[in-house]
């Protein structure tokens, strides 16, 4: 095997494969971002199960979970990017690192970017959102997820 070869063999083995992709299982996420994005708060709650887990770092208390977890988050992040003066806040997701499907259990991870505004400048924050998921009859359900990234960063 020359170099070139083996360098390709490495890069291979070094890429995400999205051959291990279930757009079943990957539909609620997308589902949820989607929704977010426009606004939608009634849509993307319906994406989670009644009383789903929400680990969200910036913004205290951190964790929300219960039948009330989706409302409260969403009351939380309003009130923390209000009192911070982040508006126009985007959610993106890119192609899935790991997905691994047992049965009606998933486990899934996303690199996303949350990109929005703050005192007129565009701000960024890259990390990812990993979720478990389950299957109530026919459809998946978001049961948790978190955000986890490094401080936002200005975009010049």
């Amino acid at each position: 095997m020359n170099r070139f070869h083996a360098l390709t063999a490495v890069v291979a083995l070094m890429t995400p494969v999205a051959a291990y992709a279930d757009a079943a299982v990957e539909a609620p996420i997308r589902t949820m971002v989607a929704a977010f994005n426009k606004g939608d708060v009634p849509l993307a709650k319906t994406t989670h199960v009644a009383a789903p887990m929400i680990l969200d770092e910036p913004i205290a208390p951190y964790v929300w979970s219960g039948p009330t977890a989706f409302d409260d988050w969403i009351a939380a992040l309003g009130k923390s990017e209000a009192a911070e003066g982040k508006t126009n806040g985007v959610v993106a997701i890119g192609t899935v690192t790991r997905e691994t499907v047992t049965g009606d259990h998933a486990y899934v991870i996303f690199p996303s970017t949350y990109t929005f505004q703050q005192k007129g400048m565009t701000m960024r924050e890259t990390g990812s959102m990993t979720f478990a998921l389950i299957k109530l009859g026919a459809a998946w359900k978001i049961a948790a997820w978190t955000w986890t990234s490094p401080e936002a960063v200005m975009i010049k």
